[in-house]
């Protein structure tokens, strides 16, 4: 091996691969080209250019490993035609998708994170050669924005517990990001790509610029990359025209106060004025241009639009606000990254590592609406009031009253956050020989910081809308015109000065930061028959820092519909102790161990720990089984996380399970539907209108909030599999490689919050949780009604509570023939690469003590648990040309509602399939183009029911067929 490889022996981490793990904290692996995407390493491939040892339990990737892994090269992330990684990994079978293409909504920092197995994000590890990345929330997630794709040479999946040798948190596995080899010369790529609609533009680009020394000791990479993405709303896709009904109009409504309803007559009087038939005292009104009044249930004297933002949907007048859905996130990121190595001898070797991010992703969430917190209220004495409404507004108990309004502010733009991140990562460390026998040593220092700056732009100021409504003249000698919000037309004709009189632009901040160091030694103990007993032992200690700072205006609940989030700070310390092990019993058999205590300044010692073993009887077999007892110490966010509100949304029903109170509910019609109504009059639902009682919107507030009394999770994982690869020279069996791997995952004491739904559907004994309807059910106790019956809040705490327990299979099969096997006198090869994950159960105990329940193959955004899931590539592989056909399968899948309210479940989905096509021509030894054409047959987005945006944007393609062009070269 060229002493110039990335990761050649002496320049990285020496000795066996079992000890290497110890040492380095990463896996190794193979780099090979070849297009197959999600290939597992160790099958029959190309050439291998070279080997990187960045250190793991096992000495090449799937072939040799104790536990599964799967391995993608860079060619290979390219021919997706994607910039962001985050789509690519979630059509891995491994991956459950949490977030995707729209990453970010509502100001939620615009963070992607993977999610294995459907554990959490949070409960697995994500790693820049084999090192800790920085944290991007308080939570402990990685973003995976963050990860400089510039310098990004491959990336390898680990599932299953791994918390013994690469620390707490690798509950579900690992994903490890690995850098470009060092090299000599210039290597760049350029992509562009965009949908067929022509309304998606993503481009990238990088460079990367590689020296060695005269004596060849010392090395240095410089990359620099950029990546840029348009912005995709709801307005451009049909899907979304219905999408999310809302009965937040900007006509502005009247809301009745079940405490100071107006007389039934006098209503009902007015409505046989303009024609139409009884509609009731409760039934919230709508305002017409020209000042009359319309029911929003039932559409009586509608006289507004019904096509664009406006709609009569089941008979009420609604908006559909998916149009205002952001699809796909706009990103710009710049990235600059560098590493470098000096030999001055061989028991010191010097490196080093600095990684750069400046990342800008945008969100936005529609107009601001008149929601959560304190409610803005309208006396009767403003002058813009229409002369129906006082009519009727005088016939209340308590006439001089102000009165509860919603709307949508349609006079100024829609509210939106730019999330700046700049993170920097600093590394250095030095390795070589110890004096004695074949023992090594390795130790390195990082340090890294992450600062998110959110800016919240057109930001509407309850203060000063409050100002402007209760001002005698309309607010006019505060702001040009005031602010009328009766009707479409007043309420979108808001001045200049007006606009800049009630909105803000709100700036928030957090600072992260992650401070490490690590030393390692490793050697042999003894020789034994079949070879040296390898042992590696490491210490480790850790600090990672939060700190968040809201804006004063969010802080103090002064922001429309956005939720209060206060001010926060954390400090975890960690100090570990390792050691692995390794044992060959047997020329062809071979056992493998290793232990992690963890030392938590919050949660105390933790104990991680693993067993596994490997037998090959014969060259082409490979068996496997491990055991992994993993751990996960508690976030800083799940500790010391002041009060932050968080939406909850729950949809209309009855097309979703909305306010169980609401008399078009699930809950309400079904067979407890009388025990329903009952519990909600003992919630306070004021009885005169328990019976015509809807909730006017489709979500509501919640407030989470961390826990300082929480214990570490534990895990036991089990894996089993198999590894055949062909020696044959028969044209059938010539480059055919098999694996097949079961793994069983058992997470016990899961620091979680109780979901908002869940809440809801335990309150009201959707799912059996509440037989009595007791108001004292330890779920009811987490809601809060306001004076009128209105939702107002669902409390989820941060508590140590159920378990999570899932197993499945995964399979994979590769054939890679040559032509020649076939008689055909070429050089060039076909390959068929197939990955087909299959989930048994994911079962979920929601609290100590409560039934499980299997959420296997059902669908909930950012939830989704298929029991099938494939992706299966075919092609032709020449010396310059090479074609191929991807297909992504997902299997049907039952609402999350048929687990979660089980009597009355909504519909499923149906199975989903896309293909893509990709191929790439060397047109010479230095420059390469490649181009494709990714969802060709233009598959649609798929309803999903429960949804309150009628689909998950990350696991359904919802921009449709796109294409890409890219070219690599090098100097």
């Amino acid at each position: 091996m060229s002493s110039k490889a990335y990761g050649n022996a002496r320049g990285q981490c020496r000795g066996p691969a079992a000890i290497r793990a110890i040492l380095c904290g990463s896996a190794v692996v193979v780099l090979a080209a070849g297009p197959a995407f999600g290939q597992v390493e160790g099958e029959a491939q190309e050439t291998i250019e070279e080997i990187v040892v960045t250190g793991s339990l096992i000495s090449s990737p799937n072939a040799e490993s104790a536990s599964p892994i799967v391995s993608i090269g860079m060619t290979d992330l390219n021919q997706t035609g994607d910039t962001a990684l985050i789509n690519v990994l979630n059509q891995m079978p491994q991956f459950n998708a949490t977030s995707g293409t729209q990453s970010g909504g509502q100001g939620t920092g615009g963070r992607v994170t993977v999610n294995l197995r459907g554990l959490g994000s949070n409960r697995n590890l994500v790693l820049l050669d084999g090192r800790r990345l920085p944290l991007a929330d308080i939570n402990g997630n990685v973003d995976i924005n963050l990860v400089p794709e510039s310098a990004v040479g491959k990336l390898e999946v680990i599932t299953g517990g791994a918390s013994a040798v690469y620390g707490s948190d690798a509950m579900s596995g690992v994903v490890n990001f690995l850098t470009i080899p060092y090299f000599d010369g210039i290597k760049g790529d350029i992509q562009y790509g965009d949908s067929s609609e022509g309304d998606v533009a993503q481009q990238s680009a990088s460079v990367a610029f590689g020296t060695s020394s005269d004596d060849d000791k010392g090395h240095i990479i410089v990359s620099f990359g950029y990546t840029d993405r348009e912005l995709l709303s709801g307005f451009n896709r049909e899907f979304f025209n219905l999408v999310t009904p809302s009965s937040f109009l900007t006509t502005s409504t009247f809301v009745p106060s079940a405490t100071n309803l107006p007389d039934p007559d006098a209503v009902n009087a007015l409505f046989a004025g303009y024609g139409t038939g009884a509609v009731g005292n409760t039934v919230p009104l709508g305002f017409n241009d020209d000042g009359t009044l319309f029911a929003m249930n039932g559409a009586q004297n509608y006289l507004g639009p019904t096509t664009g933002l406006y709609a009569i949907v089941g008979g009420n007048v609604r908006m559909p606000v998916g149009r205002q859905t952001i699809i796909v996130n706009p990103v710009d990121r710049k990235t600059a990254f560098t590493k470098f190595d000096y030999e001055f001898n061989e028991n010191f070797t010097l490196y080093g590592q600095f990684m750069y991010v400046n990342s800008n992703v945008y969100t936005e969430s529609g107009g601001s609406l008149t929601q959560f917190g304190t409610l803005t209220t309208i006396p009767v004495t403003n002058p813009f009031v229409p002369a129906d409404l006082q009519t009727l507004l005088a016939t209340r108990p308590d006439a001089t009253a102000p009165f509860t309004w919603n709307s949508r502010y349609a006079g100024l733009p829609y509210k939106g956050w730019d999330e700046l991140y700049d993170t920097s990562q600093y590394l250095a460390g030095a390795r070589g020989d110890l004096a004695f026998g074949d023992w090594t040593y390795d130790v390195f220092a990082a340090y890294d910081t992450t600062d998110h700056v959110q800016t919240m732009h057109h930001a509407v100021l309850k203060s000063r809308v409050q100002t402007l409504l209760n001002a005698p003249d309309g607010g006019d000698s505060i702001c040009a015109g005031g602010f009328n919000p009766f009707g479409v037309v007043n309420n979108s004709a808001l001045s200049d000065a007006c606009r800049n009189y009630i909105s803000t632009t709100a700036h928030s901040q957090e600072k992260l930061s992650q401070s490490n160091v690590q030393a390692t030694i490793q050697g042999s103990l003894f020789e034994l028959p079949a070879g040296d007993v390898k042992i590696a032992f490491l210490a480790d200690q850790r600090r990672n820092t939060y700190e968040y700072t809201p804006d004063t205006s969010l802080a103090a609940q002064e922001i429309e519909a956005v939720i209060a989030s206060a001010a926060a700070t954390g400090k975890i310390d960690v100090t570990e102790l390792a050691t692995q092990i390794q044992v060959p019993l047997f020329e062809d058999l071979t056992l493998g161990a290793a232990y992690r205590y963890s030392d938590y300044s919050t949660s105390g010692g933790v104990n991680a720990y693993e067993g596994d073993l490997k037998w090959r009887p014969v060259d082409a077999l490979l068996l496997r089984a491990g055991y992994q007892r993993a751990v996960r110490a508690p976030s800083i966010g799940e500790l010391f996380s002041a009060a932050q509100g968080v939406q909850v949304p729950f949809g209309n029903p009855p097309g979703a399970l909305g306010d169980p109170c609401d008399i078009r509910s699930i809950a309400r019609t079904g067979p407890g539907g009388t025990d329903v109504r009952q519990l909600c009059l003992d919630q306070g639902i004021p009885a005169a209108v328990i019976d015509t009682y809807v909730f006017p919107t489709t979500a509501t507030g919640g407030v989470q909030s961390g826990n300082p009394e929480l214990d570490p999770e534990t895990a036991d994982t089990y894996n089993l599999g198999v590894q055949w690869t062909s020696e044959s020279d028969s044209a059938l069996l010539d480059g055919i490689s098999i694996s097949l791997d079961y793994y069983s995952i058992d997470i016990t004491d899961v620091i979680s919050v109780v979901p908002g739904l869940t809440t809801l559907s335990k309150c009201y004994n959707l799912d059996g949780s509440n037989p009595s309807y007791s108001v004292n059910n330890q779920f009811c106790q987490l809601l809060e009604r306001d004076a009128d019956g209105l939702l107002s809040l669902i409390r989820t705490p941060y508590f140590n509570l159920g378990s999570f327990k899932t197993d499945g299979v995964d399979l994979q099969f590769s054939w890679a023939p040559e032509l020649s096997s076939f008689g055909i006198d070429s050089s060039a090869s076909l390959f068929l690469d197939s990955y087909i994950g299959y989930a048994n159960s994911f079962e979920i105990v929601t609290v100590p003590g409560s039934a499980a329940q299997d959420y296997n193959n059902t669908i909930a955004v950012g939830a989704s648990h298929p029991e099938w899931k494939s992706m299966t590539t075919l092609g032709y592989r020449g010396d310059a040309l090479s074609v191929g056909l991807r297909w992504r399968y997902l299997g049907a899948m039952d609402d999350v509602t048929s687990v979660t309210t089980p009597a009355a479940p909504l519909p499923g989905t149906s199975s989903y399939s896309t293909y893509d096509l990709f191929g790439s021509y060397e047109l010479t030894e230095n420059l390469q183009i490649r181009a494709g054409v990714t969802n060709f047959t233009d598959e649609l987005s798929v309803r999903v029911s429960s949804s309150q945006n009628s689909t998950d944007t990350s696991v359904y393609n919802a921009v449709g067929r796109s294409w890409y062009l890219g070219m690599s070269f090098s100097m």
